[in-house]
């Protein structure tokens, strides 16, 4: 074989054997040319390791790997130091060589790869090896192997570290190999990131290992030598496409070491120059894309960060044919699992390296949301406006597949998963920016969390009505209503609104406000899941200081006197007093319990005792707590993981006028069903009954309270609702509602409403993109249903 000084970039993909020339060359892989560094971790001086991880981010480096050797005392644990070295740096990878794997439990090591993967941001990268020391091994307490074991061995802890990071599957682990068992591990916790998975060595079986199942492959160049290298890419090779795999998805990673002089002497001994042209080759003809350097020295470090790594990339550049055949794209095991009807290949390169796949590890994250479980067939994470614009022009592409927009992912009603279509998920557009401190307006993102937002105004002594639990996206609740704990005072988040910017169903960027396209604003506050998605909100938010905050346990014994006697103490409260109630089904055994919340928006400690006084007066208690605090605390009320809802809610949601003996009693004889397991009621009235009726497409602004039940059969709750509630109920909040039946439209809207969103339908979504959240039907369409 002729070896060729010029090639192929490791940014081109793999490359077929036969040219046009008539040569025959070995392999490029296309992957992004990568360096980093091989640190001793030395006990002695346990600083210097540390030193280096960090001199290596300054100088640019990709990563920084050290090799883990137990049977060493003069080493430092590399699990320990990595937490460490994690904690010193911000931005480059952290790679582990496990070298001895009989030393470390599997189950184990991936508990703790993930969990550093977790505390770094997404930084670990993982290999594993067969070592070269079974005496010392052995020594430690481990099994001897010989090297047909040591292969197997680590063939099987590559599946158990898999498998326990596979938290999609909630079934716990068994597992039984020849050298690891598993009696039913629980799984988890998942990492932050694909941890790559390489394996180090080269020995023939490890090798096709690495084809079959790893990553890539971790070589070191004294031991293999550049005719080792092609032999081993061969091999590799030939075991991937056996196991139905794409050569290009093993990464290919050489470790080296030289010495920097004046004059050559040698292979990597010399000038910079003649690094680049001893280390070509091995990049555009034998396919490395990683060149780790092995270095406890600075200069040697800084030497060939400066002048070998740019010279480097310039002469791989110059030897790229053009134009580039194709990218490296996901795994074959990531392709198994995509969905029919979706061209995954065509998902806009402004949105690839953020989307999310079926296979991806980050799947487990995004499927489902708050209340329901759901399998997406591709999630799609924009960060701009254009990138959101992007992923409608995908959307429109693929408009026999559902479509999901999320933004916290906490909507009860909302569809911001399915199964099998797509999400776009906004969860990135989270700014929260202060434009104007005289008039306290306030541009928000509709990725922000309340929570966030709650916590941004508070140092200006602003806050603004939003929900009541902080976790809930600002997107979904701001284009929708907004029914929180200052409603009576300060009305609904919507009638803060005073403009919004947003991405329409044809991809046309607007903005909407009383002065422009005001009828599209009109319509966004209340009904914009249909419209469009909102990339930004500018409100106008309220001066709010400390607020009293109450939380009552009452006797629940009578449930009609307690609702009745509630109801009409909020009515007769000031609007500075929002409150609501929640009640389940009796309990054998068990007192019946109320839980009553209250937030008074006012600093005085005698004024929030005395308007919530009533409220406590209403029934017996069993416990009560009242502070004076923020509203922001009060809002920091959710966590920052993962949403992991499951199954499907069933609610039934509704306004009323007033709590009156009959609405108590069919409420009452609605919780003894046994139907329904949660029942709430939120106040509102006061100021969200300032607005008029048709101000804006939310149109209830007569009714003092909405109720919202939450059940566990759909036709069950669906017959007891209708039966003790329906001639009570006035309108709904779309929000609360999962009731698929097209009257929910014409109970959430009056008639004039309605059509008048049907016509803005027409004229702003005519073929329904937007089809999966409450869908209005354009007025061109039957006026039978809507």
């Amino acid at each position: 074989m002729t070896r060729l000084t010029r090639g192929w970039d490791a940014a081109a993909v793999f490359w077929l054997t036969h040219q046009p020339l008539g040569e025959v060359v070995t392999a490029n892989y296309g992957h992004r040319l990568e360096f980093g560094t091989l640190v001793t971790p030395v006990a002695t001086s346990p600083a210097t390791p540390v030193a280096l991880a960090r001199r290596s981010e300054e100088l640019g480096y990709d990563l920084v790997a050290f090799r883990d050797d137990p049977d060493q005392p003069a080493h430092l644990d590399i699990w320990t130091l990595l937490a460490w070295v994690a904690g010193r740096t911000e931005r480059i990878h952290l790679a582990a060589s496990v070298r001895s794997v009989p030393l470390r439990s599997p189950a184990v090591l991936a508990r703790s790869a993930a969990s550093l993967d977790l505390l770094s941001g997404g930084r670990l990268e993982l290999a594993l090896g067969v070592g070269d020391a079974p005496e010392a091994v052995e020594a430690m307490g481990g099994p001897r192997l010989d090297p047909h074991q040591a292969v197997e061995s680590v063939g099987e802890a590559l599946d158990v570290i898999r498998d326990m990071l596979d938290t999609d599957r909630q079934d716990a682990l068994r597992y039984s190999g020849a050298h690891h068992r598993l009696a039913g591990a629980e799984r988890g916790p998942l990492p932050a990131h694909h941890i790559p998975f390489w394996l180090d060595g080269d020995d023939g079986r490890l090798l096709r290992l690495v084809g079959t199942k790893a990553d890539g492959w971790l070589a070191t160049l004294d031991r293999t030598g550049p005719d080792g290298l092609r032999a081993g890419n061969k091999i590799i090779d030939e075991a991937a496409r056996e196991a139905g795999r794409d050569p290009a998805e093993i990464r290919r990673l050489v470790t080296i070491s030289g010495v920097f002089a004046d004059t050559r002497r040698g292979f990597l001994d010399g000038p910079p120059a003649a690094w680049v042209e001893d280390l070509l080759p091995l990049v555009v003809e034998d396919g490395v894309g990683t060149l780790v350097v092995a270095t406890d020295d600075t200069g040697t470090m800084e030497r060939f960060a400066r002048e070998v790594v740019p010279a480097l990339r310039e002469a791989v550049d110059r030897a790229l044919p053009a134009p580039l055949p194709r990218t490296v794209g996901r795994s074959a095991a990531v392709r198994a699992k995509r969905r029919p009807g979706i061209a995954y290949d065509e998902v806009p390169a402004s949105l690839a390296d953020t989307a999310v796949e079926p296979g991806d590890v980050a799947y487990a994250r995004v499927r489902s949301n708050y209340l329901r479980g759901g399998a997406p067939g591709l999630v799609l994470r924009p960060r701009t406006p254009a990138e959101v614009a992007d992923a409608l022009a995908f959307a429109r592409a693929h408009r026999h597949l559902p479509l999901g927009v999320r933004s916290g992912g906490h909507g009860i009603s909302g569809r911001s998963t399915n199964d099998g279509g797509i999400v776009i998920d906004v969860g990135a557009l989270n700014e929260i920016e202060v434009l104007d401190r005289a008039t306290r307006r306030v541009r928000i993102g509709p990725g922000a969390r309340w929570m966030d937002v709650a916590a941004a105004l508070h140092p200006y002594g602003w806050a603004l009505t939003s929900g009541d639990y902080g976790g809930v996206g600002v997107g979904g609740l701001a284009t929708a209503g907004g029914v929180g704990w200052m409603a009576r005072k300060h009305g609904l988040t919507i009638d803060h609104l005073r403009a919004v910017e947003m991405v329409l169903a044809d991809g046309t960027r607007v903005r909407a406000s009383e002065t422009e396209n005001p009828d599209l604003f009109w319509a966004v506050r209340g009904a914009g899941a249909n419209f469009g998605v909102v990339t930004a909100f500018e409100f106008e938010v309220d001066e709010v200081g400390a607020v009293g905050w109450a939380q009552f346990a009452l006797d629940a014994s009578d449930p009609v006197g307690l609702l009745t006697r509630w109801g009409a103490a909020v009515e007769a409260a000031p609007r500075d007093l929002t409150s609501a109630i929640i009640m389940g089904p009796p309990r054998m055994g068990q007192p019946r319990v109320a839980q009553v919340m209250a937030m008074v928006d006012s600093d005085d400690p005698e004024t929030v005792v005395r308007q919530l006084q009533p409220l406590a007066d209403v029934a017996p208690g069993y416990d009560q707590q009242v502070v004076l605090t923020s509203y922001a605390s009060v809002m920091a009320n959710a966590t920052d993981g993962p949403h992991h809802g499951q199954g499907e809610p069933i609610t039934r949601s509704g306004f009323v006028d007033h709590i009156t003996p009959d609405f108590a009693e069919a409420a009452a004889r609605l919780l003894a069903s046994g139907v329904v397991y949660f029942f709430h009621i939120r106040s509102v009235g006061g100021a969200v009954n300032d607005v008029p009726p048709g101000a804006m497409a939310w149109s209830h602004r007569g009714a003092n309270f909405h109720v919202t039940a939450f059940g566990r059969h759909r036709g069950r709750l669906d017959a007891l609702w209708d039966e003790l509630l329906g001639t009570h109920q006035r309108g709904l909040y779309l929000s609360f509602e999962t009731d698929p039946r097209p009257e929910r439209l014409r109970d959430a809207f009056p008639p004039a409403t309605l059509d008048r969103l049907r016509a803005l339908k027409s004229r702003y979504d005519p073929d329904r993109l937007f089809h999966d959240n409450f869908a209005i039907t354009p007025d061109t369409a039957s006026r039978t249903t809507p």
